[in-house]
């Protein structure tokens, strides 16, 4: 067989369409691909960029042109939107205007964030889901299932609604921003409020789905994180495939650090890039396990009670915490943590230069910035951070996070009162 579920510690195979989530030594189980597979042999960048123009089908989704680096499907299998095809902003201090305060506020010349807010449902989360979601048709699936703090589960959602597919999502009860939760409901999931945090969430889905037959979609499922791969690949193409001193994403399941550390070494490997970025994690402190850990010298892992404001990443027990630790001990990565004033003062700098993100993707920023700080990351280095999801995903933080002149104002109804309103913003100009 040309693909295989394979346990990356004891090298235990099971076939592709096994429904199995982990070996039976207990490790996470990652999708493997034979060697000399035809498929991802005729890969290229030309081939890449070639299919980048497509209006329809699989190559006008930032997923699936990627296709000889994915598990196979046929005709008919395949669920997309399409996702991808998302942004990178230059936003280095060169850029001058809006997006040059970004560069100024971290402290770099050259520096782009791409925005991965901008796939179909607002996360990256798309990219996992279309290549997961696949599977679950692939193989007959009765019924799929997700615990989330808002973003998975509007994705989920989504894509078991185009596929035709009862769909439920386990979230931790008044924990999950109501622009996610109104996705989740609205592309017609079945919600299921625990009374708990995600990690009991995670418990709960995990058991009920082995009970009853549902096929769970976390990132523990390994074609999740086979199609969040494609963000690394898309970035490395938006950049022309030079690779980037670092590399800089929001860190909560971990499912991402895995997923892009994946992409990056398969492109190494396939001779699409000649080298590796460092990869740097940014947690929140609140919610800081893997920080932890890091700090200790990963010498086991760390569990938390999580508590941010970034409920995207308000996780304190990460599902793929030893691919991650891989992932960062490969690419000499680091790990930080910022407080939450630092991350809403991040988003205040993206929201302003009219790019926007959620309260988790500012971590990036605050991360970089943070980094650049403590020389950790040079001034003069090329810098390339992940926004995960969209301005619109939380909309009470942000309203909340404005600052008084910020606020809308009030006037009277009259030409002279809104005037009156506007001239002291006027005489700034």
């Amino acid at each position: 067989m040309s693909t295989l579920l394979v346990c990356p510690i004891c090298a235990q195979q099971y076939p592709r369409d096994e429904v199995r989530y982990r070996c039976r030594c207990g490790e996470t189980l990652e999708v493997a691909y034979a060697p000399g597979d035809p498929r991802r042999s005729s890969a290229s960048g030309g081939l890449f960029d070639a299919r980048r123009a497509a209006r329809r089908g699989p190559d006008a989704s930032g997923t699936w042109r990627f296709r000889e680096l994915l598990p196979p499907f046929a005709d008919g299998e395949i669920v997309s939107k399409p996702e991808g095809n998302t942004n990178l902003y230059a936003v280095g201090a060169r850029a001058g205007g809006g997006f040059g305060r970004i560069g100024a506020y971290a402290g770099l010349d050259i520096l782009y964030l791409k925005h991965e807010g901008e796939n179909p449902t607002g996360s990256f989360k798309d990219r996992g889901m279309t290549v997961g979601v696949s599977q679950a048709r692939r193989i007959g699936a009765r019924a799929v299932a997700c615990a989330s703090t808002g973003n998975t589960s509007a994705s989920l959602a989504a894509y078991a609604a185009q596929a035709g597919l009862p769909c439920f999502v386990f979230i931790p009860a008044g924990a999950v921003a109501l622009g996610k939760l109104a996705q989740t409901l609205g592309y017609g999931a079945i919600a299921v409020q625990v009374a708990g945090d995600f990690d009991t969430a995670m418990r709960l889905v995990q058991e009920v789905s082995a009970d009853l037959g549902i096929y769970l979609l976390n990132s523990i499922n390994p074609f999740r994180i086979e199609g969040q791969k494609t963000i690394g690949w898309e970035l490395l193409q938006d950049l022309d495939w030079q690779v980037p001193d670092w590399l800089v994403l929001p860190a909560g399941n971990l499912g991402n650090t895995a997923a892009l550390g994946k992409a990056l070494a398969e492109a190494q490997a396939l001779g699409l890039i000649a080298r590796l970025p460092r990869i740097a994690a940014i947690q929140a402190s609140g919610a800081a396990p893997f920080y932890q850990s890091y700090c200790a010298g990963f010498t086991a892992p760390v569990v938390v009670q999580a508590e941010t404001v970034a409920t995207a990443i308000k996780i304190g027990n990460p599902v793929s915490y030893r691919r991650a630790v891989a992932v960062l001990r490969a690419t000499q990565g680091v790990v930080a943590a910022v407080d939450d004033a630092e991350i809403l003062a991040a988003k205040a700098v993206v929201d302003a230069a009219g790019i926007g993100c959620e309260p988790a993707s500012a971590a990036t920023l605050a991360g970089i910035r943070q980094l650049v700080r403590s020389g950790t990351i040079p001034r003069d280095a090329t810098v390339a951070g992940i926004l995960t999801g969209h301005l619109l995903k939380d909309p009470d933080t942000t309203l909340a996070a404005l600052p008084a002149g910020r606020q809308p104002l009030t006037a009277g109804a009259d030409r002279q009162a809104v005037a009156a309103a506007l001239a002291p913003y006027l005489a700034r100009t």
